[in-house]
């Protein structure tokens, strides 16, 4: 069984229970306070991009895991001066195979929080379920030709407006992405980007994208 767990923010894990991935790791300061960085485990680490909210508790949880850093070069150099050694330096386009399966590292349009460097998203096949986990990012019209090279089983985009893609830009990359499940994220953490799931999930499921959209509450867990 599978699992997908929010953390709250953008923050999840995928777990199989004998490997975990985690994504975008903030969870020391995170107003949700689902969890502390030394109650989580994992073996893999994504990182979209440096920013305290995304790269948030990396460094500690990799060092106290040996958990694989999956990142840019930049944020690979960043975490690499903090004294993290086992990483796994990628770039936009690259797509490598893994234990699990494999790693897509797409386009993200938002600030890298790294001097040179660029955010990403992910699209990761984990044991035959592909993910596509976008990061912070605006909408942007490639997420239709993300959707043409992956068939995307679960597709988790943020909802928050003011920094990433609000409800409705969202709904319209769900159309373009024609994922499977929509599974909201980067919302209510703070006032300044307050959204409604539920109104979120009437958008998308009215469209033209055939989505089912999945509201995880924050420290809850689906089955994929």
């Amino acid at each position: 069984m599978t699992t997908l767990k929010y953390y709250g923010h953008a923050c999840f894990s995928v777990s199989d229970g004998k490997t975990t991935l985690l994504f975008d790791p903030f969870l020391n300061g995170n107003p949700w306070e689902i969890a502390t960085a030394d109650q989580v485990n994992a073996d893999y680490i994504l990182v979209s991009h440096a920013h305290a909210d995304h790269l948030g508790d990396t460094v500690a949880i990799a060092q106290r895991t040996g958990a694989n850093i999956i990142t840019t070069a930049e944020v690979c150099n960043l975490v690499g001066e903090q004294g993290c050694q086992n990483v796994s330096c990628m770039h936009i386009g690259g797509k490598i195979n893994f234990p699990f399966g494999w790693v897509r590292v797409t386009l993200a349009f938002h600030g890298s929080g790294v001097p040179g460097g660029h955010a990403c998203g992910f699209i990761v096949n984990f044991n035959g379920k592909v993910i596509y986990f976008a990061g912070d990012t605006g909408l942007f019209c490639d997420m239709r030709l993300l959707g043409e090279l992956e068939a995307i089983d679960y597709a988790l985009l943020p909802i928050g407006n003011n920094f990433t893609m609000g409800a409705q830009d969202a709904a319209v990359a769900a159309e373009l992405l024609r994922a499977k499940n929509i599974v909201p994220m980067h919302y209510d953490s703070w006032p300044v980007i307050k959204q409604d799931p539920v109104e979120f999930k009437a958008m998308v499921e009215k469209g033209k994208s055939g989505s089912n959209v999945i509201i995880v509450p924050p420290g809850e867990s689906i089955e994929l």
